[in-house]
C-alpha cells in the first residue's frame, strides 16, 4: 500500500458544488452513500464540516491521489470546487 495523505475538498451551494436545499437528514443519509463510494475508491473519510444552512462543506479525507477522492464524488454525482493536499 502506497503512502496515504490527507486532502481537503471543498463545496460552495454558490457555484453548485453543495446541494441546494438539502436537510440536515437528507445530507446524513447523501453522506452515507458518499463513505461507500470512498471505500469503493480506497479513500478514508475523516471528518466533514457542514453548513447546511449555508450551503458549504469542507471534507477531510486521507487518499493515496487526488484522483481517487474526486472518483468518490463523482461515484454519487457530486462535484466539488477544489481538492487541495494538505
Amino acid at each position: 500500500m502506497k503512502k496515504m495523505k490527507l486532502f481537503l475538498d471543498t463545496h460552495d451551494v454558490e457555484s453548485g458544488t453543495f446541494p441546494a436545499g438539502i436537510t440536515k437528514p437528507q445530507f446524513a443519509e447523501f453522506y452515507e452513500q458518499y463513505k461507500q463510494a470512498c471505500e469503493a475508491e480506497g479513500v478514508v473519510p475523516l471528518k466533514i464540516f457542514t453548513g447546511v444552512e449555508a450551503g458549504k462543506a469542507f471534507c477531510l479525507t486521507l487518499a493515496e491521489e487526488s484522483d481517487a477522492v474526486a472518483r468518490a464524488h463523482q461515484r454519487v454525482g457530486l462535484p466539488f470546487n477544489t481538492i487541495t493536499e494538505v
